[in-house]
This record gives C-alpha cells, structure tokens and sequence, in this order.
C-alpha cells in the first residue's frame, strides 16, 4: 500500500488475528507458507538502507493505523529533507528507510487489549512472538550485501529499527523479551555466530507513550537487557498524557511510563528534554541502555480523555527517530 501524498510515506502492512497468528486477507497464513508470503510482501526497495518496524497502539481502526504509519514515515522523510545536516553519518552513508506496520486487535476493552498485548507477544500463549519473529529474522535475513549495494559501504547492512506506541510498546518488549530466549533467538537469527560486520540485532527501541507501569522494564520486561538490542530503549512520556496517567492510575493503581516517564528500570535510566527540530541530539545523550524523554513540551494537543496520548506523530518524534538512526551508524 503506498500513501504518497506529501504528508505520508510508502507503508508495508502486516496483519494479525486475535491470538497474533499471521493473516493475508483477513485469512490465516498456513505456518508451512509464513516464509512464502513474507517473500512475497516483504521485500524492501532496492538501497534501503533502515527498516522501521511500527506497531500501533489501543483503539486503532486498521485504516487509522495505516495513516499514523504513514504520517510517521512522511514526517521522517520531510525533516530529513529540510535538516540533513543535523545527521551526518546519515548523509555520508545514505538514508533510504523502508517503513511495515505490524496491525493488531486492539478496539476492544482496555484489560482485554492490554492482556492481548502480552499474550500475543508470548510463547506459547499466542503466535504473534513467533510470527514478529519471522518477519524481523527475515527482514534481517535481507540486509543489504556491502559490496552488491555501494549505499551500504559502510554498514554491514540495512539498520532495524523498532518503533511502538502504547499498548504496542508492550507488544513489541514481549517480542523483543522472546527473543532473548535461547529459541526466540534461534527463530529470530539474531543469535546465530553473524559474519564480520552483518550484526543480527535491533539498532534502536523507540516507545511513544507506552501505556505500561513505570517499573515495567524491571518487573516484566526484565529480559531485554539480555535481548538482540544493539541500541538504546527511549521511551517518552508527556503531562497531559492523560490516558497513561489518570486513566491508567484508575486501572493499575499507578500512573504510566506515558505519563511519567520511565521510573525504574534494571540499568540505569537516563532522562531527556525532547528537542526541537533543529537542535542536535550528542551522540552521549541517546547513548544508553533506557532513556526517557521528556516531551511535554511537543506532545500536549488531544481531544477527550486520552488527553495528548495519541499526539506523536510530530516532527520532533521523526527528529528523535533519525537521531538514533544516525547514532547507531559505526
């Protein structure tokens, strides 16, 4: 599907069932033909030098999806295009990124779609780890061959790059948490020996609003420290989130990382100022295991009780995003 209007970019989509099984038309993919139709779907463009892998949040209709997909992938290109200066490495090596959004059931209730989130994202309570496992083994399985695609002379190949919002945040820790594990990683090919410069990992974990407790990343996802993470886990958070601070209090008995930002955590946690998009981010503030990012400055328009829940798609976010792009380049 491409939406190329000038506001969005193209976006390749995947879709999954209630229990995360992969559908290809609203039928499910038989397991023998999962490789057979990510051949057939997912295929990046020639000189794709990043993937962004997208996972939506709650209450998100399939076409509102798509279009926040989108909007994201044309925010990236827009800022890029007008402030390329400000990400050098992008530049010397080129910058051709490749968005998929993963789409999920999420209308349903908030302890539904919450409980959804993780089980879908778990063996061997639901098919989604394995199937989100698949897809970025083979999109890792793509990276693009040095010396067949001049573009990527510098790399060892196309960086990944994991981008949630919400309750997809907590989707994709428990994918990513998954392949910590000795199978996950086998499925995912991120641990298998990698030749000299072609790492198997995820280069950045970006979390807009994640709509999970503030010590999540110490009690439940207490995997990823051991995870295929080659890069930092930022999460933002924003005031007048209002749907991870007084809803999700009323829920969880305690405000969200949305809200508040990430309390604590099983390395130490660095905090940010979200910043503007002409303003450089050093290379030593995104440099670490979890930041937190401040964006109550930028995330602060919203309508009804979410508050500014859903107010991430902005230019600042594409800003954040191509900072680490550029971050993780060697």
């Amino acid at each position: 599907m491409s939406t190329l209007d000038g506001r969005t970019g193209d976006v390749r989509v995947v879709d999954l069932d209630e229990t995360g099984w992969l559908l290809d038309a609203g039928l499910p993919v038989p397991a023998e033909r999962i490789a057979e139709h990510f051949a057939e779907v997912l295929t990046p463009p020639d000189g794709t030098t990043d993937i962004v892998v997208y996972v939506h949040g709650w209450k998100t209709r399939p076409r509102s999806a798509l279009t926040a997909a989108g909007r994201l992938a044309g925010l990236v290109g827009a800022q890029y295009a007008r402030y390329g200066d400000l990400y050098p490495r992008l530049r010397a090596g080129g910058f051709a990124p490749w968005t998929v959004l993963v789409r999920w059931p999420s209308q349903e209730g908030y302890r539904v779609t919450r409980d959804r989130a993780h089980s879908i994202g778990r063996v061997p309570d639901g098919h989604a780890a394995r199937v989100v496992g698949q897809l970025l083994g083979y999109l890792d399985g793509l990276r693009g061959d040095p010396a067949a695609a001049p573009v990527l002379a510098t790399r060892g190949g196309q960086a990944l790059h994991l981008v949630g919002h919400s309750f997809g945040c907590r989707f994709l820790c428990e994918a990513v948490q998954w392949a910590a594990d000795e199978a996950g990683g086998r499925s995912l090919g991120w641990s298998r020996p990698a030749p000299p410069g072609r790492p198997f990992t995820v280069d950045s974990m970006l979390l807009f609003q994640m709509a999970a407790p503030r010590d999540a990343f110490e009690t439940t996802f207490t995997a990823l420290p051991g995870a295929p993470l080659s890069g930092p886990v930022v999460a933002t958070y924003a005031e007048r989130d209002w749907a991870t601070g007084f809803w999700h209090r009323l829920a969880e008995k305690r405000r969200g990382i949305g809200a508040q930002g990430i309390g604590t955590a099983p390395r130490p946690v660095s905090s940010v100022r979200m910043r503007g998009v002409d303003e450089a981010y050093p290379h030593d503030v995104l440099d670490h295991w979890f930041v937190s990012v401040d964006a109550g400055g930028v995330f602060v328009d919203g309508r009804g009780p979410s508050g500014a829940h859903s107010d991430h798609l902005r230019a600042e976010s594409a800003h954040l995003l191509l900072s680490l792009a550029d971050h993780c380049r060697p």
